[in-house]
């Protein structure tokens, strides 16, 4: 029987076991343009222990970032001062992705000086953080079919970015209503030409974009995360006929591009479609649970065991645990995580939680 502690072939990379590090925003990245700063470098390897860690939502382009203090990948000094996490998580023998997210329609002028784009002028509701506190969410600018394709370049010259920063792969972000996941879902996508519509249509984007990053960097060094029926930044994924047929869709035309995995972010009530995807996704598939209001514990295992998945994925829990495989293997104790330190500051709350010791 397969453990969480056994190790993993992943398209070629051996995982030392199957605990991944989901990505978390934590907005540290106080470097020149966005970039990563050496507190960064000493938070991802004090997990190195995980068998995969992805990083935080890093943009691919300027206008890209939808939060104050998160990272690029689009820049000369940014892919030097990566290339410094990387080294220091691979010193301690870890594998890490860099999570790609582009947040589309979610993010402020105020943060970037550009309009957020979309691939329809429909504003979100809500509101967004900014320097100068919460704003509400602006009407994006919806791009046009040659600006559709620069944005995949964008993704793929990202990627090779990160391939010269030292990452071992990239994770697409197709979920938590960023951009690809904009254009997958009915209501932010109201597009009438070939990029939108029918479920076939709104998966094009997501599609081509795998494609290109594939082709820059090979495969096997691709991720994909997607997250049906998730409402968050105000996507509405409530139809349940449509949310089978696009993401049914969408595996079907990604898995012949043969990628290094397929992450789900579980939603409520979606878990006969996690059970489906999972069949019909021929490679490594990634989960993190929906556990409501609790992080993701020591119950996950047991989908590695029942083979509901190849990896499970550990957000909260691995922000405050940073030793977390050595303390899910002896069931305890487990650190709580501070949500007042989630988001910006200094080392408190990011790499001071204690280990075991």
């Amino acid at each position: 029987m397969t453990t969480v502690f056994d190790p993993h072939d992943l398209g070629g990379l051996r995982l030392a076991n199957r605990i991944v590090m989901a990505p978390m925003t934590r907005s540290r990245a106080y470097g020149p343009g966005q970039s990563p700063t050496d507190l960064m470098a000493t938070y991802y390897a004090q997990r190195a222990s995980a068998g995969l860690i992805v990083t935080e939502g890093t943009q691919p382009s300027v206008v890209g970032q939808g939060y104050p203090d998160t990272p690029g990948i689009h820049s000369a000094e940014q892919v030097a001062a990566w290339r410094k996490v990387t080294d220091a998580v691979h010193a301690e023998g870890g594998r890490i992705f860099l999570q790609l997210m582009h947040t589309g329609r979610v993010g402020h002028p105020s943060l970037m000086g550009l309009t957020p784009v979309g691939p329809s002028a429909v504003k979100a509701a809500g509101q967004v953080y900014t320097q100068e506190g919460p704003q509400d969410f602006v009407t994006p600018y919806e791009l046009t079919d040659a600006e559709i394709t620069e944005t995949i370049a964008d993704f793929a010259a990202a990627a090779r970015n990160a391939v010269e920063a030292g990452f071992d792969g990239v994770e697409l972000h197709g979920a938590n209503g960023y951009l690809i996941h904009q254009f997958l879902a009915p209501n932010s996508n109201q597009r009438a030409d070939a990029w939108g519509g029918s479920p076939e249509r709104r998966i094009r984007f997501a599609v081509e974009t795998a494609k290109a990053v594939a082709e820059a960097i090979g495969a096997d060094k691709v991720g994909f995360r997607i997250s049906p029926g998730n409402p968050y930044n105000d996507i509405d994924e409530s139809d349940p006929t449509d949310v089978e047929a696009t993401y049914t869709a969408l595996v079907e035309d990604l898995a012949p591009l043969s990628l290094a995995y397929l992450h789900q972010m579980e939603a409520p009530g979606v878990r006969d479609l996690v059970l489906r995807l999972r069949k019909a996704w021929p490679g490594t598939f990634v989960l993190n649970p929906f556990t409501g209001a609790e992080p993701t514990g020591p119950d996950a295992l047991s989908f590695i065991k029942d083979g509901t998945a190849d990896l499970i994925a550990y957000g909260a829990l691995f922000l405050a645990n940073p030793d977390l495989p050595a303390r899910l293997a002896v069931g305890g104790p487990f650190n709580t995580p501070n949500r007042a330190t989630s988001f910006g500051g200094d080392h408190r709350g990011y790499t001071d939680y204690p280990t075991l010791g």
